[in-house]
């Protein structure tokens, strides 16, 4: 076996990491670049860029997902940068799949709220939108966040302290202004 290359213990710890945390990156992409055939791509891009990296990878006491989570950032931050975008949309069918109602009325008050999130998300810091998707979006733990963000754990939990304030803030400012029954 040369440099670089895997071996058959790789190649199995690889296809764990792979089967334990797709959906989990997946869904961490997709609240980033609100596009899904973006998602798809990035993600089967930072799935390569784990499988040439994991020779090299060593554990430093870091959970694998960290470093995952970690190179899915950076590849993210790299495709935003390059697409100049810094907001999250949502399309009509990725609308329709969170909706699991048969219900139209539930159907379009679900899309208004979806909207009013998507809205009120634009109000945060890049960091809080971050914290948000890490830990909303890829359901990882405060000290997973810290250590794909490099940022203590209190630093996590204050920037999701502030975000979550500043959405229900946002949120509630936008019932006041339109009444429902």
């Amino acid at each position: 076996m040369q440099k670089g290359e895997l071996g058959e213990e790789e190649i199995r710890l690889f296809e764990e990491v792979y089967e334990r945390h797709f959906d989990s990156v997946y869904r961490y992409v997709l609240l980033r670049v609100g596009e899904r055939a973006d998602a798809e791509d990035l993600v089967q891009e930072i799935f390569l860029k784990v499988l040439q990296a994991f020779p090299s990878y060593k554990s430093k006491g870091l959970p694998i997902s960290a470093w995952l989570f970690r190179i899915a950032r950076n590849h993210v931050i790299d495709f935003l940068r390059r697409k100049k975008r810094e907001e999250s949309k949502f399309t009509r069918e990725e609308i329709s799949e969170v909706s699991a109602f048969e219900d139209p009325l539930r159907e379009a008050e679900l899309r208004a709220d979806l909207k009013r999130v998507k809205e009120a998300l634009r109000d945060l810091t890049d960091l809080q939108r971050e914290v948000i998707a890490l830990r909303f979006g890829a359901g990882l733990s405060v000290a997973e966040t810290a250590k794909a963000m490099r940022k203590t754990e209190n630093a996590v939990k204050a920037l999701q302290h502030s975000a979550i304030s500043a959405l229900r803030r946002r949120l509630r400012i936008e019932e006041r202004g339109e009444e429902r029954e």
